[in-house]
């Protein structure tokens, strides 16, 4: 049995939200979207810390790397700012995307930071001096999201022309191409145990991937409308997804059994519009949604046999 209450409202987006990131520190977290700035909330009082930075566009991705004190925000420009917490000031702006950047992740074994754009290229950054790299073409269109396998082996991509692609982090090289979705990959996700990829569409349906061949397990039709994220509790044999169906949905990792819906239908007061990220706390394990309805949400999702 799965309870969820929902601890916290946060308003303050003058726009939609699109994405949230935990930060280094556990009891903080960041998130970005239509507006023009990068706003910090802390997880012991529930409340609004500043906005941490301007930005000139959209903000679509944020990544804060655990092995560096700084934010990475992938703009609609294309732009990302690289924000420094030790200097309270933006440090680095990485200019190569000229269509904006999607997504963002880092190589703690290798100190780099790739980024993922609509342009359907790849970029790959040295955070040491932040030189780019590499650069490679994962998809004829918009590389839309992407994760790292645990062992930081493999990368998937999902990409707007219906493919994952997997590439080894080693050298960039292509592994082999998932065909199995209708419509654009909004979401891709490791198991914690790196055995299994979840991948999300907006075909509405949820795809779990064998990873030590690729092969589809299975395919669920999980939503009404496109999957916009895919996140594993820290701890617990759990994940949730996010859709555009305005509903978020706690899952059990073991049989993927739906184990709670929360949606305004079921009697939660939640988001009336697309839920587009999540993030599970660092500080309590909480989880936090952000959403087109402007809002930021916090909830206590506990285990009955916990």
């Amino acid at each position: 049995m799965v309870n969820v209450k929902r601890i916290e409202e946060l308003s303050g987006h003058q726009n939609p939200v699109y994405t949230v990131e935990n930060s280094q520190k556990p009891h903080l977290f960041f998130t970005g979207g239509n507006d023009k700035g990068i706003v910090e909330w802390n997880l012991k009082t529930n409340t609004f810390v500043k906005v941490l930075m301007p930005v000139n566009s959209s903000a679509y991705a944020l990544h804060a790397p655990s092995f560096s004190p700084v934010l990475a925000v992938g703009e609609r420009s294309g732009k990302v700012q690289i924000f420094n917490f030790e200097d309270q000031k933006t440090e680095h702006v990485l200019i190569h995307h000229v269509l904006p950047v999607f997504d963002i992740q880092s190589v703690s074994s290798k100190k780099e930071l790739i980024l993922s754009s609509e342009d359907g290229t790849v970029s790959v950054w040295n955070m040491n001096g932040y030189e780019k790299i590499h650069k490679f073409r994962v998809s004829p269109d918009t590389v839309r999201v992407m994760a790292i396998s645990p062992d930081e082996k493999l990368i998937a991509f999902g990409c707007k022309d219906n493919f994952i692609r997997i590439y080894n982090l080693e050298d960039y090289s292509l592994h082999v191409e998932l065909p199995g979705h209708t419509m654009p990959v909004t979401s891709v996700q490791f198991s914690p145990d790196g055995t299994k990829l979840f991948s999300g569409s907006r075909d509405a349906h949820l795809k779990v991937w064998r990873v030590s061949d690729f092969t589809l397990l299975h395919s669920i039709p999980a939503h009404l409308f496109a999957i916009y994220d895919i996140k594993f509790h820290p701890t617990k044999p759990y994940f949730a997804t996010a859709s555009r169906d305005k509903t978020i949905k706690i899952w059990s990792t073991d049989d993927l059994r739906l184990c709670r819906i929360i949606s305004r239908e079921k009697g939660f007061e939640t988001h009336y519009l697309s839920v587009n990220k999540l993030v599970w706390s660092k500080y309590n394990e909480n989880l936090i949604s952000v959403g087109d309805d402007k809002l930021v949400y916090v909830w206590d999702v506990t285990f009955k046999h916990d």
